[in-house]
C-alpha cells in the first residue's frame, strides 16, 4: 500500500488515518482498564481457590468462633448449675449421714445396755432440742478415782445434772470405748458404773493410749449425732472445770461460724524415738527442731457444731497423728476456721479467775 497526500481513489486520507489512530488508542485504554481492575476484598481472602477450608485465614472464622464461644459459655453455665446441684446433694447426704450415725449410736447404746439419753428419745418425736454445749470427759478404764473426784466436785449428779441439761443446756458425759476383747471384765465394770450413775457416753472405739486421736474423732462424731449443740467440748479427767465461766465464754461465741477455741500452743516436733510425745511422722513437719502448727492443748478445747459435723462426715479420711491435740489441729488446716487463743482455758492457773484447775 502506498501513502498519498490527496484523497484520490485507492488512497487513505490523513483525516481518516488520524481518526483511526485515535479510535485505536481509546480501545487500548478501555482494554487496559478492564485488565487492571483491583480485585474485590473477598477475592484477597481467597488467593488460591484450591486452598482447603481448614487452612482459611483466622479473619474468615471470627463469626463462627464467636458463635462457638457463646455455646461454650452456655455449657459453662450448665456445668455451674450442675455443680450447685451436687453441692445441695452433698448437704443432703451429710444430713443423712449424721442421722445414720445417730441411729448407729442408739443401737450401740441398746446393745451395750447403756441408758439412752432422754434428749435422743425426745428427738425421735418432737425434733432435736438445742443445747449450749456438750462436755465430753475423756476417761479410761483405770480412772475410776478420777471420775469419782469429778462427780463429787464440778459435775452435778442425779436431778441436779438433769436440771443443768434442761435449764442451762449443758450436757456432761464421761467418754469411753471398749476393750480389745469386747465384753471383758473391764467392760462389765464400766457397765455397772454406768447403771449406777448414768453419766457415760459409750463410743465405738478400742481404748488405748496410742489411739487417742481415733477416740477424739469418734467422740465428736457420736456427740454431734446425739445432741444438737452450739459447741462440743473435750476435757481430760484430771482437769476440774468451772462450768459457769466456760458457759459464759462459749455463749459469746455462739453466733460465730467454725470456731476452734482453747489454750493455743506450738510445741516442738519430737523426733527422738522413746521419748514422751514422740512423733513417728516428724519428717512431715520439715527439718529437725521444727515446731507444730498452732493448736489447742489437749486438756480442754471446744469446737462449734459445724466443725464437729465436718469431723463426723469425714472421719474415715481424716489423718491421725500420734498426739490427739495435733490431730485435731491438723483437721482444720485449710479450712476457714477461727482459732481463738483464750488463756482462761489454760491449766495450772489460779482458781477463781480461770475455769480450769488440775486435780
Amino acid at each position: 500500500m502506498s501513502w498519498r497526500r490527496g484523497g484520490g481513489d485507492g488512497g487513505l486520507s490523513r483525516r481518516w488515518a488520524f481518526l483511526l489512530c485515535v479510535g485505536s488508542f481509546c480501545l487500548g485504554l478501555l482494554f487496559t482498564n478492564r485488565m487492571w481492575t483491583l480485585p474485590e476484598a473477598s477475592e484477597i481472602a481467597r488467593p488460591n481457590a484450591n486452598v482447603e477450608e481448614s487452612n482459611m485465614p483466622v479473619a474468615a472464622e471470627c463469626g463462627s468462633k464467636k458463635i462457638q464461644e457463646k455455646h461454650d459459655y452456655r455449657d459453662i453455665l450448665q456445668v455451674q448449675d450442675a455443680h450447685h446441684d451436687v453441692q445441695s446433694l452433698d448437704k443432703t447426704i451429710a444430713s443423712l449421714e449424721t442421722e445414720l450415725s445417730a441411729a448407729r449410736s442408739l443401737q450401740e447404746s441398746l446393745l451395750n445396755g447403756s441408758p439412752v439419753a432422754e434428749e435422743f428419745k425426745a428427738s425421735e418425736s418432737i425434733g432435736r432440742r438445742k443445747y449450749l454445749m456438750v462436755i465430753g470427759i475423756n476417761t479410761a478404764f483405770s480412772s475410776r478415782k478420777r471420775r469419782d473426784s469429778i462427780r463429787y466436785t464440778w459435775m452435778p449428779q442425779g436431778e441436779k445434772r438433769k436440771n443443768l441439761e434442761e435449764e442451762k443446756g449443758i450436757i456432761i458425759r464421761f467418754v469411753i470405748g471398749h476393750s480389745a476383747i469386747s465384753g471383758g471384765i473391764v467392760d462389765r465394770a464400766i457397765e455397772a458404773e454406768d447403771r449406777k450413775h448414768g453419766d457415760f457416753m459409750r463410743i465405738d472405739h478400742v481404748e488405748g493410749y496410742l489411739a487417742l486421736s481415733g477416740k477424739t474423732k469418734a467422740y465428736f462424731a457420736t456427740a454431734v449425732s446425739l445432741w444438737d449443740a452450739d459447741f462440743y467440748v473435750k476435757v481430760d479427767d484430771d482437769v476440774h472445770v468451772n462450768i459457769a465461766t466456760l458457759g459464759q465464754i462459749l455463749s459469746r461465741l455462739a453466733l460465730k461460724p467454725r470456731v476452734y477455741i482453747g489454750c493455743m500452743k506450738s510445741g516442738p516436733v519430737l523426733s527422738e524415738k522413746g521419748v514422751r510425745y514422740y512423733e513417728p511422722e516428724h519428717w512431715k513437719f520439715g527439718e529437725s527442731g521444727n515446731k507444730y502448727f498452732r493448736h489447742a492443748t489437749g486438756q480442754l478445747y471446744a469446737i462449734s457444731k459445724d466443725l464437729a459435723t465436718y469431723i463426723s462426715i469425714n472421719k474415715h479420711i481424716l489423718h491421725k497423728y500420734i498426739n490427739e491435740d495435733v490431730s485435731l489441729g491438723s483437721w482444720f488446716i485449710g479450712l476457714d476456721v477461727e482459732h481463738i487463743d483464750d488463756k482462761r482455758l489454760c491449766c495450772g492457773t489460779p482458781p477463781g479467775k480461770l475455769p480450769l484447775l488440775h486435780t
